[in-house]
């Protein structure tokens, strides 16, 4: 079987709590672990897409509804569908670690990185598609 689902692939969730929402791959893990003996991935993705803004609207009220809310989860190879799209975020990768999971402080911090890294491409306009919102 091809492995295709690797690090910077965008994927749909398909099952749980954010299911409907875009994520992409940070680590993959085909074979899995003692503790989880399934093929999974470690994903970090859009929970609150950004909302529209006009001309008319100011400064504070733009950078407000520029916004956008992250996750990061580990979801079995089952319960995502895979795109034809990547996003290349080299500096995602090491802030997402196995150890990240454990303690819920580190995971708070990550989750705050990856926004920061989130919303700057955003601002900047590369993969517009990736931070618009499901319609279906």
């Amino acid at each position: 079987m091809v492995k295709f689902i690797k690090a910077g692939k965008v994927v749909v969730l398909l099952q749980g709590r954010y299911a409907g929402k875009k994520a992409v791959v940070v680590r993959n893990h085909d074979e899995g672990t003692k503790d989880r003996p399934y093929g999974y991935a470690v994903v970090a993705g859009v929970e609150r897409s950004p909302l529209k803004i006009t001309r008319a609207m100011g400064k504070k009220k733009v950078a407000k509804r520029s916004r956008v809310k992250t996750f990061i989860k580990i979801i079995n190879y089952n319960h995502m569908m895979p795109t034809r799209y990547a996003l290349d975020l080299e500096a995602i990768k090491g802030t997402v670690s196995a150890e990240t999971f454990k303690d819920p402080t580190q995971r708070e911090d990550a989750k705050k990185v990856i926004k920061k890294l989130l919303e700057e491409r955003y601002q900047t306009g590369k993969n517009k598609w990736f931070f618009n919102k499901l319609r279906f």
